[in-house]
């Protein structure tokens, strides 16, 4: 019997970037919660943002945020990590030279240094985050929980893996969509913050479905025997699900979790 159902959601549940899900979906967590099975909405995104994308429903659900360093559930709050902030300037630098527009989270907003204004606007009305803008990123006086990297025409492959071959050793790096690399500690997953809830409510894999569709997703379906990959996932995403569902775009995972509603 599923007791628990998580998803990511940009490139799963929405196209990347939207500000809101399709509107049956808030019916569909509505149902499932009245029928006991628990939604988490799983995200590289700040925790600002996952409330306003599950607005309507953001009271019924868990939140997993920054891919796995913030989960909130029945009213608390869990840091994992507290970033370097020598090592978060350090990777700041290397994505300034290849082009990136960078941005580093905090508990209640982002911080960034960008003068371009559509990629601000893009960050506050599509992603719905609020953003601080300072002089000198690299000079910040604050908690740093992830430093994200943006090209939003996409990462080249190149940029990304010349990251992961610097980092990867001290870091976890990572797509978060096609414009987005993620870097932070290492410690840190959707699965790990997953798994973690899980134990709170004392609910095994065996009762648990994962949808995902990116390389940030992957621990996190291993915490799950139902994984999901939607049909515009990677392919190694793919590969590491025992399912498959309909792409994000013909809301798959809505599909899927529409079959267990009584």
């Amino acid at each position: 019997m599923i007791k628990l159902i998580a998803s990511d959601v940009d490139g799963t549940l929405v196209v990347d970037g939207s500000s809101s899900l399709h509107p049956e979906l808030y019916e569909v967590i509505h149902k499932l919660k009245e029928q006991g099975i628990a939604f988490v909405g799983a995200s590289g995104r700040p925790v600002g943002s996952m409330k306003h994308i599950f607005g309507p429903v953001k009271d019924d659900v868990y939140l997993i945020s920054g891919n796995g360093y913030y989960l909130e559930f029945e009213g608390k709050k869990k840091f994992f990590t507290d970033f370097d902030k020598k090592l978060a300037a350090e990777i700041a630098e290397d994505m300034y030279k290849a082009g990136m527009q960078v941005m580093f989270d905090a508990a209640d907003c982002v911080y960034t240094q960008s003068k371009d204004q559509r990629f601000i606007d893009w960050i506050e009305n599509g992603y719905r985050n609020k953003v601080v803008r300072v002089e000198n990123l690299l000079e910040l006086d604050d908690t740093i929980l992830k430093v994200a990297g943006c090209i939003m025409d996409g990462v080249p492959e190149e940029v990304a893996e010349s990251l992961k071959e610097k980092y990867g050793k001290t870091c976890k790096v990572t797509f978060a969509g096609h414009q987005w690399v993620d870097v932070f500690d290492p410690a840190l997953s959707k699965g790990v913050a997953l798994k973690t809830l899980q134990e709170e409510l004392g609910i095994l894999p065996e009762e648990t479905m994962v949808f995902g569709d990116q390389m940030n997703d992957m621990e996190m379906l291993e915490q799950a025997y139902y994984s999901f990959a939607v049909a515009n996932a990677r392919p190694e995403v793919k590969e590491q699900a025992r399912f498959m569902a309909d792409s994000n775009v013909n809301q798959g995972p809505m599909k899927i979790m529409k079959l267990l509603l009584k």
